[in-house]
């Protein structure tokens, strides 16, 4: 009888213990915020982890979902990720740009989620933002949104292998001014989670504000005067950052590095560098430059990289955001012909 009695009581003790594993998954201030007594954020992916990195400083410990070397546009969630995401304070992401982040950060819980898309404008840019008529080295007046392209239905869907939420360009990290807002905004979130350490948030948030303003001012200043303002890309990525300086993107492939050309958008592209003074095919560090490197040889054009920072490896021109985009700035000073 006693044998009996046992079994329910064990098979008790397990549910009770399970519930309690449960209720922890749950708890929106689980294991990662109780670490060190730091904040617990957790960032989908590099722009956002250097933001809350920089905001947040010795406050807080960050965790990246995309780890470095990895495609963020690829990224496939585990179920222990799902879980601890469950597990941080503040979740950063960037919606639309990561479709396994979105999923997992609905299934979450987590109270405080900040999605970047939400702090700043996203445009429309596609594989083509040049407007076709328009006299080379005329900035902003040369310049045209892809809706405005003669060429945008003929290749929108040819190009956009992913779709970014009603075809908004989700790129704008690489815009300075635009990543300033998104550094405003994390800035908040992390004084409204953790309120005793506001003032150094508050301090912080101004600082990087600071900075990227003078790489604003670094990249206006360095492509003002150049030969040409259309440069020709891999991957789509750079459309905010032509938008903000009055160049022109001439992507091969879309918003998804890994979406191959057609052989028609190949031909239109040997006609562009022609026309346009072109001389450099850039390719990135994390993809493939295999297209770069035809499109390159078939119309006798250097290649180089313009690298859309979604990760930093040790192929990367440079360890952080301000480095890497000031590789990418002189890449394109050289390839434009800045004088």
């Amino acid at each position: 009888m006693n044998v009996r009695r046992l079994i329910p009581t064990a098979a008790l003790a397990g549910a009770v213990a399970l519930g309690a594993t449960a209720l922890t998954a749950c708890s929106g201030a689980g294991a990662v915020g109780s670490k060190d007594g730091k904040l617990g954020v957790t960032a989908s992916f590099y722009p956002l982890q250097f933001v809350a990195e920089q905001i947040g400083k010795e406050h807080v410990k960050v965790d990246g979902l995309t780890k470095p070397g990895v495609e963020p546009h690829d990224l496939e969630i585990t179920p222990k990720q799902t879980a601890q995401l469950g597990e941080a304070d503040v979740v950063l992401y960037l919606k639309n740009l990561q479709p396994a982040v979105d999923k997992a950060v609905a299934q979450s819980g987590v109270k405080n989620v900040v999605d970047a898309a939400t702090l700043t404008e996203l445009e429309a840019h596609g594989a083509s933002d040049h407007d076709h008529g328009a006299e080379p080295g005329h900035g902003e007046e040369g310049h045209a949104h892809q809706e405005g392209d003669e060429h945008s239905g003929e290749h929108a869907g040819e190009h956009d292998g992913h779709d970014h939420g009603g075809g908004t360009d989700p790129h704008v990290w690489l815009d300075p001014v635009k990543y300033a807002e998104i550094a405003k905004g994390v800035g908040a979130a992390l004084e409204k989670a953790d309120p005793d350490h506001a003032a150094d948030y508050k301090k912080n948030t101004d600082e990087l504000v600071g900075k990227l303003g003078a790489l604003d001012t670094e990249f206006k200043d360095g492509l003002k005067n150049t030969a040409s303002r259309t440069f020709i890309t891999t991957h789509s990525a750079f459309g905010h950052l032509a938008e903000r300086y009055g160049l022109d993107q001439e992507g091969i492939a879309g918003v998804d590095p890994e979406s191959e050309p057609s052989p028609a958008r190949m031909k239109e592209l040997q006609a562009v560098a022609k026309k346009d003074n072109v001389t450099t095919v850039f390719f990135e560090t994390l993809a493939s430059d295999k297209t770069a490197k035809t499109l390159a040889t078939d119309t006798g054009l250097k290649t180089d990289v313009l690298d859309p920072l979604e990760g930093i490896t040790d192929k990367s021109q440079g360890t952080d955001y301000f480095e890497v985009m000031r590789s990418n700035l002189k890449n394109l000073q050289k390839a434009l012909g800045a004088k």
